[in-house]
């Protein structure tokens, strides 16, 4: 399971580290666009191009946002639960989520191959959609597995009843 645990970490930093570039990218494009237009010489296809960043950097930080508990979280009422009981409902919320972007990965792969069947290209630049898509199908496989990784820790938590 250490090797499991370290290839997931090793795979959520790097997507962390592509969405970061693609951040980055999206920002110097955005920038070029808008002082090229000043100039009446805007980049062909921006549109298309930000919103595939877009796409790339919110699959990549998926992995990574949920492996540090950095998604939006209501705890109002959970905190006053037991300790075992906060376990046991995390349990069965990540296991809900697993079941549903296992799911949801599954069916991008199925997409993407009917995607690249059927030759789908973005409509200025032509660049052909299923890579975008298989991206993100394969951002939501690790993000699966790193949700599973936090099942497997939820596990043994309530096995060994030691703080988290």
């Amino acid at each position: 399971m250490k090797l499991l645990d370290r290839f997931l970490n090793l795979v959520s930093n790097l997507l962390k580290s592509a969405g970061a570039l693609a951040l980055t990218l999206m920002m110097l494009i955005t920038v070029v666009d808008v002082a090229g237009r000043f100039f009446k010489h805007p980049i062909f296809g921006s549109v298309e191009i930000v919103g595939f960043l877009a796409v790339a950097v919110t699959a990549a930080a998926l992995p990574h946002t949920y492996k540090v508990g950095g998604h939006v979280g209501v705890e109002i009422i959970t905190r006053f639960l037991p300790r075992r009981m906060r376990l046991l409902l995390d349990l069965f919320t990540r296991t809900l989520t697993l079941i549903l972007f296992s799911v949801v990965a599954w069916q991008m792969f199925v997409y993407t191959k009917d995607m690249q069947q059927a030759g789908e290209v973005s409509m200025n630049l032509e660049f052909p959609l299923h890579y975008i898509v298989l991206f993100l199908a394969v951002s939501l496989t690790f993000f699966s597995g790193t949700i599973l990784q936090q099942i497997v820790s939820t596990v043994n938590q309530l096995r060994k009843g030691t703080p988290r």
